[in-house]
């Protein structure tokens, strides 16, 4: 069964079966065991009533006892077993003290013969004993209930009175109530499985128009559609809402990409023309070979197919290493790599501090960062490294032209150079800071850019503070 709704209708369905099964039974339990404490009180009442004549001293023979109108035989037996009274028209009887139907008067002097003359006693107080029988009165059988009253008589002996009453209200209603529940059962659950499958229908209609767009957007390839958004406020418009949001962060990825390698094809263009121009004029007048322009443009072309890979890996998500480093420690190695740069660069330290990531990406993004001031520094740069709350805080800062705040989110863009502030220069491409903030992000960091004490930019890369992780 593969239609959620049609699970739906199902389960609905057998949960409401199961309860009103069990609530119809329970019903059912209830109204029989009411109906026979109910049928209990009127055979005891009878049989109180009989019980009290025979306390009077009343005959056994002159007992005023039910009629055949009354639905409600009497047996009066006596301790010895025989039957002492008992109603007209009785035939047959079960559930009593005896199954004789025919009254036998009790010796009452001990002389072996039959007196009438009137005993006296009392109606014991005790609860009367009911029990389930059945009698045959004027030819018609039926079930009974029989209430058992005791008698003690002024000489010693007991009587016991057991009056019944019909058992036919109770089954008759017991039948009633339960075909009822037959027939409407059924068509209960009829209902209740088409109004589920009717709301869940309603209620899975926008799923259904989601699931329809997602698969032309799918086949057409078109990102920029978005799906329907209820106006309900429910899940379904929440999942409608969050599928739109997926889509507009696919189609900017996708977009993204289609840029980057727009841009990376535009900057490789430049240095593969001019690399071949040269080696063509070199093949053809070697005099004229420029070797130092040659492998200045080979070292270009390095330089961008190696950061272009590392954003390749960044974009595939290649996690960072989870080394400990002393950020200071990877500061002075890379100064000291550039030992010939032209403007020297003051340091200013704290030992004994440590991250926890990549030792290469995180040495690329300080070269980056010197890189950046070296093309921009007018006299000087400044790195230093230092603990701030429980943030390590690596700062470059030139005294260069500084960059525009409105610009300072979009020199990290991927291919983005700011012509006026920051110069262009042919040995950049436009992705050092791209792939520094990408890897301080990566790194649980931020890269962040202001304005230096000297004038111009400050980058300050803050990552967590392993010490204190």
């Amino acid at each position: 069964m593969r239609s959620v709704r049609a699970r739906a209708a199902l389960g609905a369905t057998l949960v409401v079966a199961v309860a009103l099964i069990a609530a119809g039974t329970a019903v059912l339990l209830s109204l029989r065991a009411n109906l026979i404490d109910r049928t209990d009180l009127q055979a005891e009442v009878s049989a109180r009533d009989v019980a009290s004549q025979i306390a009077l001293g009343v005959p056994y023979g002159k007992l005023e006892l039910p009629d055949e109108d009354d639905e409600r035989p009497v047996q009066v037996v006596g301790d010895d077993g025989r039957v002492l009274a008992v109603s007209e028209h009785l035939e047959a009887v079960s559930g009593t003290g005896s199954a004789d139907v025919r009254p036998r008067a009790q010796p009452r002097d001990g002389d072996g013969d039959d007196d009438d003359d009137p005993v006296r006693g009392e109606v014991s107080s005790d609860d009367p004993g009911f029990a389930s029988g059945t009698a045959t009165v004027d030819g018609e059988s039926a079930d009974y209930r029989f209430a058992a009253v005791e008698v003690r008589l002024d000489d010693d002996r007991t009587a016991t009175v057991y009056a019944g009453a019909p058992l036919t209200t109770e089954q008759d209603a017991v039948t009633t109530v339960r075909d009822a529940m037959l027939i409407g059962l059924p068509l209960l659950l009829a209902v209740v499985g088409s109004v589920t499958w009717l709301v869940t229908r309603r209620a899975l209609g926008p799923v259904e128009g989601i699931r329809r767009e997602m698969a032309a957007i799918t086949r057409s390839e078109d990102l920029s559609r978005r799906v329907p958004e209820p106006g309900s406020g429910d899940e379904v418009a929440r999942l409608a809402r969050t599928t739109n949001e997926t889509l507009a962060a696919l189609e900017a990825s996708v977009e993204r990409q289609r840029r980057f390698v727009a841009d990376a094809s535009h900057e490789l263009r430049s240095p593969i023309a001019s690399l071949r121009t040269q080696l063509e004029v070199g093949a053809a007048h070697p005099e004229l070979l420029n070797v130092p322009g040659a492998v200045e443009d080979t070292v270009r072309l390095q330089q961008l197919a190696a950061d272009l890979l590392l954003l390749a890996r960044l974009d595939a998500g290649e996690r960072p290493g989870s080394s400990l480093l002393d950020p200071a420690q990877l500061l002075t190695e890379e100064v000291a790599r550039r030992a010939g740069d032209r403007v020297p660069v003051e340091q200013a330290v704290t030992q004994g501090l440590q991250v926890a990531g990549s030792r290469a990406q995180l040495g690329r993004v300080i070269g980056n960062l010197l890189d950046n001031a070296q093309r921009h520094a007018v006299a000087s740069v400044t790195a230093s490294v230092r603990r701030e709350g429980g943030r390590i805080v690596l700062a470059v800062a030139d005294d260069g032209a500084g960059v525009p705040e409105e610009q300072r989110e979009r020199i990290f863009e991927r291919f983005v150079r700011l012509d006026d502030a920051r110069t262009r220069d042919e040995g950049g491409a436009g992705l050092g800071l791209a792939i520094a903030r990408d890897v301080a992000h990566r790194h649980g960091g931020t890269l962040t850019v202001g304005r230096s004490p000297a004038g111009g930019a400050v980058f300050e890369l803050a990552l967590p503070d392993a010490a204190r992780g």
